[in-house]
């Protein structure tokens, strides 16, 4: 039984830690974002939600490199290179989630939605935000493994 763990593991590595440096980098951002929002005014809460978005793409982009893809490359125009696609890829899924947030509430009417589960009230908006999660996970899987830490052939 172990060894065929074991043997599902190191099939799927890769795909495995990006889904658990994933979840962590979800924990940084909602610490963070709590962290910010203690601090900052209230008001701001736009400006502690991109506070915690940069702290998590940063914690991303460390994990990523070293544990999800395994790139051994510290070099400064390596680094500079890697973490510009990579926030660049963020920013980009971000806007795609943004813009799929639009889609789904305002033109699909998701904002409709509303399913009452007796503890939770599951609403349009949400339902929206977990399908485009999924998008969003699998886009920045692609960009991180074919464009920025892509291996290169020796």
């Amino acid at each position: 039984m172990m060894s065929k763990i074991k043997s599902l593991y190191l099939k799927h590595k890769e795909i495995i830690l990006y889904i658990i440096f994933g979840a962590l980098t979800t924990l940084v951002n909602f610490v963070a974002y709590i962290l910010f929002d203690l601090i900052l005014d209230k008001e701001l809460y736009l400006v502690t939600n991109l506070i915690a978005w940069v702290i998590a793409a940063l914690f991303a982009y460390v994990v990523n490199k070293l544990f999800v893809f395994e790139v051994k490359a510290f070099d400064a125009k390596t680094i500079t290179r890697e973490l510009l696609e990579f926030l660049g890829a963020r920013v980009l899924s971000f806007l795609i989630e943004e813009a799929g947030l639009l889609l789904f509430v305002e033109v699909l009417a998701f904002k409709n939605i509303a399913i009452d589960l007796s503890f939770f009230t599951l609403t349009g908006d949400l339902i929206a935000k977990v399908i485009l999660a999924v998008i969003v996970i699998i886009l920045n899987y692609f960009f991180s493994k074919f464009i920025i830490f892509k291996k290169k052939n020796k």
